[in-house]
């Protein structure tokens, strides 16, 4: 028998991760990743932090943007305490500041990101849309990701580390097809553009601040990575250091992150240590779901000579 999870079994995992638990009045707690080693991944901090805050709005509103600020790296295998504060609640909008924190060993509390998000009535107005969906192969015409990784892990032999070839082919709840050549898959400089098709691994429920949660989760892979493409460099063959900065979301309509959605990502401008990125996430029919922005510490790790 396999120990390999099932599908259902990863994305049920992803669900128990990203629900917040709440402990007080406007306190939410959130588990650590099973299994998880190291620092925690960004994306299931800002996907927590927004799960809490739109726990907190009660009233119809549904969110329709984050913006987030990394304060430092959080450790795997300690849960994480949401603490909100009701900073504006309306008629048509609300918006709630979230402070994530992790207890240290001495029983202090250090914060490890701040998160506002607003959150908006739904309603009609004037429409329009400039962003058309760029002409890309669909994800049916693609190899996963995964198998990738598996191909490459294979190439590379000896020259990955037993922690690192556990990461990079440990089973994930999103399923990935890339179009382009990642940072992790190439080392010719090349142009800071990528496309990348995800959906969760198996179906989710109808819930859409889920979807809205998971859409998050995602958003934080493959963006820091296009503004190294340029430079020919990897944090997976340990050339790079970095971390994320920033982070900021815009829900323009409801998507479900089981289906297909294209991640198309940009790179403008990289300096001075840092990497700005955007993305704008498209559902099938062609429709823009959301605007990604972020920016990034990106330095060559010393001793790796250009």
């Amino acid at each position: 028998m396999s120990d390999t999870p099932s599908p259902e079994q990863l994305v049920d995992g992803l669900v128990r991760l990203l629900t917040v638990e709440k402990r007080a009045a406007d306190i939410y707690m959130g588990n650590p990743q099973k299994g998880g080693v190291g620092r925690v991944f960004g994306g299931q901090v800002l996907a927590q932090a927004l799960q809490a805050a739109q726990a907190s709005v009660t009233d119809g509103k549904q969110a329709h943007s984050l913006h987030a600020y990394f304060l430092r790296g959080g450790k795997e295998g300690i849960p994480i305490e949401y603490r909100i504060e009701r900073d504006f609640d309306g008629r048509s909008f609300s918006n709630r500041r979230v402070v994530a924190a992790q207890e240290d060993e001495d029983g202090s509390s250090t914060p490890i990101l701040n998160l506002t998000a607003s959150f908006q009535s739904p309603e009609d107005g004037l429409e329009h849309a400039d962003s058309p969906m760029p002409d890309v192969a669909g994800p049916e015409e693609l190899k996963s990701d995964m198998e990738m990784r598996h191909q490459m892990a294979e190439r590379m032999g000896d020259k990955l580390s037993e922690v690192q070839r556990k990461l990079m082919l440990r089973p994930r709840p999103i399923e990935m097809r890339t179009l382009d050549r990642l940072h992790w898959m190439n080392a010719e400089p090349r142009e800071p553009r990528a496309h990348t098709w995800f959906k969760t691994a198996a179906p989710l429920t109808d819930d859409p601040a889920l979807h809205r949660a998971v859409i998050t989760y995602a958003s934080d892979f493959t963006l820091l990575g296009t503004s190294a493409l340029p430079h020919g460099l990897s944090w997976m063959r340990g050339e790079l250091v970095g971390a994320s900065l920033d982070h900021a979301i815009w829900f323009h309509r409801e998507a479900r992150a089981d289906e297909w959605l294209l991640y198309a990502t940009d790179a403008p401008w990289s300096g001075s240590g840092r990497g700005f990125n955007r993305g704008r996430i498209f559902n099938r029919a062609g429709e823009l779901v959301a605007s990604v922005a972020q920016e990034g510490m990106m330095r060559r790790r010393k001793g790796k000579k250009p």
